[in-house]
């Protein structure tokens, strides 16, 4: 089989599960069947990425993230360590629950932090930042920053992961980028010339 990622000699990949060119698989980490991970990623050690699950291209899951059924990650997806993701929201060990698994949607370019979880049925929006050990009950807007248990809004962020501070006309730029940003209607674009 020619395969064009690479595979730490520990880890576990199933059959029947699509891996991009350019992905890097660590220590003892499983890929298991008809999951689909882009080209570019990057799977950090001790990851398992379950059935059905999606990664888009260039996806960093840091160590110690389990990725259930449920869970489609867009482009430019960062994973911190040791965050959790949920898929069925009332669990019984003694009651299969498999059919009522929900879908968990990461918008391209979101970051979320180490130690946070997300409760399934959610849909965290493009470049949002859930910060580190934040727990998400609810959808969260693109653009924002979140964090606490339950997550609450504190501000806006940059495509490039800076604080946006908006000025009375509901404008910002980015300190790195220089990129402008525009919030109206409580719902941040970017500003494209």
């Amino acid at each position: 089989m020619n395969k064009d990622y690479f595979a730490h000699t520990s880890a576990v990949i199933d059959e029947g599960c699509v891996i991009g060119k350019g992905t890097k698989i660590w220590h003892f980490s499983h890929i298991m069947p008809n999951c689909e991970i882009g080209k570019n990623c990057n799977i950090g050690q001790n990851v398992v990425v379950s059935p059905k699950v999606v990664l888009g291209t260039n996806v960093k899951v840091q160590n110690n993230v389990s990725i259930y059924t449920g869970v489609i990650c867009e482009d430019d997806v960062f994973l911190g360590p040791s965050m959790v993701f949920t898929n069925v929201i009332n669990p019984r060990s003694a009651i299969k629950r498999r059919e009522e698994f929900k879908t968990t949607l990461v918008k391209k370019g979101a970051s979320i932090g180490a130690n946070a979880t997300i409760i399934c049925g959610n849909t965290i929006g493009e470049y949002a930042m859930v910060g580190a050990g934040t727990v998400v009950t609810k959808n969260i807007e693109p653009y924002a920053l979140v964090i606490g248990n339950p997550s609450r809004q504190v501000g806006w962020i940059s495509e490039y992961g800076h604080r946006l501070e908006f000025d009375q006309n509901g404008e910002a730029i980015c300190p790195e980028s220089k990129e402008k940003y525009k919030l109206k209607n409580n719902i941040v674009t970017k500003v494209t010339s």
